[in-house]
């Protein structure tokens, strides 16, 4: 077990990728705040990272910031090695990294469609994959996928980000009938 310094709780260790802002940030703030010991990831956003570990800090809450574009399976590798070097386990993966972008499709690059593909899909995949292991070793552990409804419905002038969320979903559901086969 992991306790938080801070407030001296019992934590459940949880990686959030792209957890300096927006969803991710909220979702960093609502989980250290209810015990959970949190690595906040993130690739662009330091200063907001560190505003977010900042203020937790000021409230009496710990969490770890960690650097590393998912979007790169060493770098995916990295985060999930630290956080089992560090704390031991993994409870919770939180998979929302992801960017977005509108343009129509006849303007969309090849360099625009990789790399929608490899922060909003492929670094749910690097991180879960890696995370799984110690998941399934220890018998026990949790992945979130966050997508979009952009995922089910498709968005005009967002064809490469709606396309990247219906597999992130797809992926989701393939990989929970696969893993609902280990006995935890």
């Amino acid at each position: 077990m992991v306790e938080n310094q801070e407030k001296n709780i019992v934590n459940k260790v949880v990686i959030v990728t792209g957890g300096s802002r927006g969803i991710g940030a909220e979702i960093v703030r609502t989980l250290a705040r209810n015990g959970y010991l949190v690595i906040l990831n993130y690739n662009k956003s330091k200063q907001c990272a560190k505003n977010v570990e900042n203020e937790l800090k000021k409230d009496g809450f710990f969490i770890d910031v960690f650097k590393a574009d998912v979007s790169k399976r060493d770098e995916a590798d990295n985060l999930i090695k630290f956080t089992i070097k560090k704390y031991g386990k993994i409870d919770v993966l939180i998979n929302n990294a992801g960017i977005s972008q509108t343009k129509i499709f006849t303007d969309i690059t090849d360099e625009d469609w990789k790399h929608m593909l490899d922060v909003n899909l492929n670094s749910a995949f690097y991180c879960s994959r890696e995370a799984v292991k110690n998941m399934i070793h220890n018998k026990s552990g949790l992945i979130i996928n966050i997508s979009s409804i952009w995922g089910v419905t498709g968005s005009s002038c967002e064809v490469h980000y709606s396309t990247a969320k219906a597999g992130l979903i797809g992926f989701t559901k393939a990989l929970a009938k696969e893993l609902r086969t280990f006995k935890y």
